[in-house]
């Protein structure tokens, strides 16, 4: 009898003990990673990386190119977390290998700057972190609202002296990060810049736009908002004036030279 209500006793308290670690499990600072993408997950690849990766994936001449040079990735000397976010991004876009070489907090939405080196042209790409949905490519321009940004005056007058003239993917190759202002109701907006190109990606630029990118409070993605951005001036003909300057006054009387008299 003694040795039953001693077992009892004893698997009550291995219940109870298992309940309390479950309750401080789910309350506590330790408890398990909720998977956000940090700056652990950043990593610079060696100078020969592209190279050797290359030379390795030709040589095996695998059916699946990206996914054997996202291999390289892990064989290389990429953290753990490096080769996780390789691995998801993989999966998220449609077999793109991308390596996140620069992280930036925001809070709650962060940016990560991704090298791309199976890529043909932009090599490099801006995406928006930990929010609603976790990974945003800012250069998916679907996203973007062209029926506001062709609705307004600036860009009818791009296109009006540029038939061909289109939005394209930026430039994200650089140190700098887009600006980040606060919303009304506590939520973030990521102020993104596009070329305006002339019609194909090597064509001259003849505009620039500007989008917003707004989430929520919780980091939940809203919209794209267009923010107009003036045209530059029209280059001018030297000695041309400005269409926004008057031309300078004529001198007054006191101004004007005195004749050379008559010899």
């Amino acid at each position: 009898m003694d040795r039953m209500r001693s077992s009892a006793l004893f698997l009550t308290a291995l219940l109870l003990s298992a309940f309390c670690l479950a309750q401080s499990s789910a309350t506590s600072g330790s408890a398990p990673a909720t998977g956000k993408i940090g700056p652990s997950a950043v990593w610079q690849p060696p100078a020969d990386f592209v190279t050797k990766a290359h030379v390795a994936c030709d040589a095996a001449n695998p059916p699946n190119y990206g996914q054997c040079f996202l291999d390289q990735v892990a064989k290389s000397g990429a953290s753990p977390d490096a080769v996780t976010f390789t691995r998801t991004l993989y999966k998220q876009s449609d077999g793109q290998v991308g390596i996140m070489i620069a992280f930036q907090k925001a809070g709650p939405v962060d940016m990560a700057r991704v090298m791309y080196p199976l890529r043909a042209n932009d090599n490099y790409g801006l995406l928006l972190v930990n929010g609603d949905p976790n990974v945003l490519d800012v250069d998916d321009l679907k996203k973007l609202d062209r029926a506001a940004m062709e609705q307004h005056e600036f860009y009818q007058a791009i296109k009006k002296n540029f038939p061909q003239a289109d939005v394209w993917p930026g430039d994200r190759s650089g140190d700098n990060w887009p600006v980040v202002k606060p919303l009304p109701d506590g939520g973030q907006r990521f102020v993104v810049s596009y070329p305006i190109l002339n019609g194909c990606h090597a064509c001259r630029p003849v505009g620039l736009a500007l989008f917003g990118w707004d989430f929520d409070a919780q980091g939940k993605f809203l919209r794209t908002t267009y923010i107009p951005v003036q045209p530059p001036p029209r280059k001018l003909r030297p000695g041309q004036a400005s269409p926004e300057q008057p031309p300078p006054p004529a001198p007054t009387p006191s101004q004007t030279p005195p004749a050379k008299p008559k010899q």
